[in-house]
């Protein structure tokens, strides 16, 4: 399921369709509601500035209402969800020469991905984090997640942080990326946790599901 390359994206749907779900604040809050709605609800989305999901897709204020897309989101292993990014670690815009590395090990879709010690260990289904561009192929109606792993070296930092903006940090050799539906994380101990740009519960493991089609956003 979800998006292909090349393919449309959406469907119309007039301008007052029924059955809308109406959602004000941010991606958290975008969370909550489809997760306690039924899965391929149809949502209109008053985003905040902040929003990375809104930012993705090109949403306004003011949603014209005319076209659904289907968008992913990613379970958790508690079942909670997020509607853009998850983070293990220290989140890559606030990465800094201090920020000390930790072992780690990550499998995706049952494959071993990295093996070491790494500062960060992102999933995203969207492509923005606070507005910087951290994961420029990133399409959030795909059906796959991007993952990176931040292994820089304390000297590099600055530098990526600097073309985080522009997506301009990728492709680098020690930030290392796969695409995947299930990601398995395992920390020596347990670590920072953000789901859409806000903290969780620290975990040591945390296990990552893509969710296709979660819910249609009206744009």
């Amino acid at each position: 399921m979800g998006i292909a390359p090349g393919e449309p994206w959406g469907d119309e749907v007039g301008p007052d369709p029924d059955g809308v779900l109406v959602v004000t604040g941010e991606d958290r809050d975008l969370a909550r509601a489809v997760g306690r709605a039924t899965r391929g609800a149809l949502i209109r989305f008053v985003a905040a500035p902040t929003s990375d999901v809104a930012r993705s897709v090109g949403l306004g204020e003011r949603p014209t209402r005319d076209v659904a897309l289907p968008l992913d989101c990613l379970a958790f292993d508690d079942g909670s969800l997020a509607v853009n990014a998850v983070i293990l670690g220290t989140p890559p815009d606030r990465l800094r020469a201090v920020t000390r590395r930790f072992p780690v090990r990550v499998t995706v879709d049952d494959r071993e991905a990295f093996s070491g010690r790494a500062t960060t260990v992102v999933v995203a289904t969207g492509e923005f984090l606070r507005g910087h561009d951290l994961s420029p192929r990133g399409h959030p109606g795909d059906g796959r997640a991007e993952i990176q792993i931040y292994a820089l070296p304390a000297d590099e930092r600055r530098a990526m942080r600097r073309r985080l903006g522009t997506g301009s940090h990728l492709p680098h050799g020690r930030i290392i990326q796969r695409t995947g539906r299930r990601i398995r994380i395992e920390a020596d101990r347990e670590r920072p946790v953000e789901a859409d740009g806000h903290a969780a519960a620290p975990r040591a493991g945390l296990s990552v599901e893509v969710v296709p089609e979660a819910f249609r956003l009206l744009v």
